[in-house]
């Protein structure tokens, strides 16, 4: 969806926010190690500007209700929603103690914090659906080998990510993943971004998921596309690890289904947007969206 862009030799964003003073991964590295990033002046402008045009699209047009949560999770959140056991090594995690029960992770995404609000929880049928935006940092041990692949900010340790969650009734999951996904996209057309959707086949869908979409959006100094969002409907899953239930018109207790989306990934969409968006000169067009949020129509 959206025009792809033609440009003639594309610059890859990290030259290009390099030579803007936009990004400096030199600067990380002293602090942090590799695989981390400093946005500086308009760079870091830039980032606050799409959170706040991605949050304000989701709680305002598409209805979701902002919520702000920990960025540390117990560990049994984390197996709530399924990122733990398979994922513990990419996650990082405090000391767990002699029981092991009192540790703490910092969140890998959103998802986490997000969904477990109605852990141990049964609502009312009416409650339903629960419409769900949170923006958090996220934090990843892995970071992939290092390559063209991996340049600049494609995948660091730590990132910022705005999350869509929605628990609903079960005879609405499936028609609520087609909503859900075009909340999503419809950042990236607001953006006038370049992206595709790709349905997963069941071999490349994760263990907890029922179905699920990647949207992807163009990055022509990478010349390939690159993931922003992965929207999944889970059934029941989550919810009966969660014990995440509701009470149905004939009083039964039933678990809701649950789903998530990126709406979307910051770093990916902050290398697209500079990629797609980038002028012979080597300035950066603003879309005419984010220009409230950022207050200037270029950068150079």
């Amino acid at each position: 969806m959206g025009e792809k862009p033609e440009i003639v030799e594309p610059k890859d964003h990290l030259i290009l926010a390099e030579a803007l003073g936009l990004i400096s991964l030199e600067d990380a590295t002293r602090i942090a190690g590799s695989g981390f990033a400093v946005f500086r002046g308009k760079g870091a402008r830039l980032e606050r500007a799409l959170i706040s045009f991605l949050l304000d699209l989701q709680s305002g047009t598409n209805g979701y209700e902002e919520v702000n949560v920990p960025y540390v999770v117990k560990r049994e959140c984390m197996e709530g929603t399924g990122q733990l056991p398979k994922f513990e090594d990419d996650m990082y995690g405090t000391d767990p103690g002699e029981d092991g029960r009192n540790q703490l992770f910092l969140a890998p995404t959103a998802e986490v914090p997000v969904t477990n609000l109605y852990r141990d929880m049964i609502l009312a049928e009416s409650e339903l659906p629960k419409k769900l935006v949170a923006c958090t940092p996220c934090f990843r041990r892995e970071a992939g080998s290092a390559g063209r692949d991996n340049r600049g900010i494609i995948r660091i340790h730590q990132f910022d990510k705005v999350e869509l969650v929605q628990l609903v009734h079960p005879d609405h999951g499936l028609r609520t993943l087609e909503e859900l996904t075009v909340h999503a996209q419809s950042a990236l057309e607001k953006l006038g971004l370049h992206y595709r959707t790709i349905e997963l086949c069941t071999g490349d869908l994760g263990a907890n998921a029922a179905k699920t979409y990647d949207i992807e959006v163009w990055a022509p100094g990478q010349g390939k596309y690159l993931e922003v969002s992965s929207c999944s409907w889970f059934g029941d899953y989550q919810a009966r690890r969660m014990k995440l239930r509701f009470k149905d018109g004939e009083g039964k207790n039933r678990f809701c289904h649950t789903l998530n989306g990126s709406g979307t990934a910051l770093p990916r969409l902050y290398v697209a947007l500079l990629e797609q968006c980038q002028q012979p000169d080597g300035s950066i067009r603003i879309p005419e969206a984010l220009v409230p949020y950022f207050g200037f129509h270029e950068i150079r």
